[in-house]
């Protein structure tokens, strides 16, 4: 199979007939084989119904529908386990992306041998404030951690190499950082994709302010997994050796003082109390390290959903 599109949604009943069309146009317009996923992310309108609708009239269009809200990360992976294409593209479902752009994102996969192509909304119609200011700061700090070149993170429209989609996990909300997660994954070969951002035409954005404090601490999460998840001694076991040693070295002072200074009341100096927590926290880090290891050589099944119902998966 050619191509598969992952569309995660939720409450978009109004925007997926149309949306679902105009994909139709364009991948037949190409000669593509394809499969259209939609993943329902517990919507509690009719979004479910109008997928079992769509796919009455056309059998390309698949469904995967929670039981409950989990998150766009959640709907990803589930659409990547489920995805059969060769290339696979991710786009929101509430009109905002362009299927327009899938011959040519398809294109810098096969013909251009990219790992994953990023879209980039260089014009946007969000707000300033809200959205686009704090876009740009994130996705500075992104780019600044992750030394990925790359102006918008964040961007839903994307498309993958069926090797990269394979390979990754993507879960908590771990989508903003999808090329992260490849790169840690040994893929280099990333590009971008100046795409079109349309107006809302339906319905109202599932974000909030809340998104951009979640986005940075999600960065920093997986800046830290992606160095040390496999070695979290060589993190944790550095600081409680620094931190325990300096307590040790205080606490040494202190003690030589006392027996060969002739210096009393050594447990009344403050120096005394830091070198005592120096030791605690150095001891602690030391042993979170070793849990942290032990967990590591254990499965954990991070990405266990209840589904409802599936169509054509």
């Amino acid at each position: 199979m050619d191509l598969s599109i992952v569309i995660p949604l939720f409450n978009e009943d109004e925007s997926l007939p149309e949306l679902a069309a105009w994909i139709e146009r364009v991948v037949n317009a190409q000669g593509y084989s394809y499969e259209v996923i939609m993943i329902d992310d517990g919507s509690t309108d009719r979004s479910w119904e109008v997928i079992e609708k769509l796919r009455q009239g056309n059998a390309n269009i698949k469904g995967i529908k929670f039981q409950r809200n989990y998150g766009k990360s959640a709907a990803l992976n589930e659409g990547f386990k489920a995805s059969q294409g060769n290339v696979i593209i991710t786009m929101d479902a509430d009109m905002q992306d362009s299927p327009d752009e899938i011959p040519d994102l398809y294109n810098m996969i096969i013909r251009d041998g990219f790992d994953l192509v990023s879209g980039w909304k260089k014009k946007r119609y969000d707000n300033t404030f809200t959205k686009n200011i704090p876009s740009k700061l994130f996705n500075a700090a992104a780019r600044s951690m992750s030394k990925i070149k790359l102006h918008d993170f964040n961007c839903g429209l994307k498309s993958y190499s069926r090797k990269v989609v394979k390979s990754i996990e993507v879960y908590g909300e771990m989508h903003r950082y999808v090329p992260v997660l490849a790169k840690w994954a040994g893929f280099r070969k990333i590009g971008e994709k100046v795409v079109e951002h349309r107006a809302r035409k339906y319905g109202v954005t599932k974000f909030g302010w809340s998104r951009f404090v979640n986005g940075f601490l999600d960065l920093m999460t997986i800046f830290f997994v992606g160095k040390f998840g496999k070695r979290p001694m060589h993190f944790f076991g550095l600081w409680g050796t620094l931190s325990f040693m300096f307590g040790l070295l205080v606490f040494t002072y202190l003690s030589i003082s006392k027996f060969f200074l002739d210096k009393t009341g050594m447990t009344q100096r403050p120096l005394f109390f830091f070198a005592i927590l120096a030791m605690i926290i150095g001891t602690q880090l030391f042993l979170a390290g070793f849990i942290g290891e032990l967990i590591s050589r254990n499965s954990v099944e991070r990405n266990n959903y209840l589904i409802e119902e599936k169509l054509g998966v």
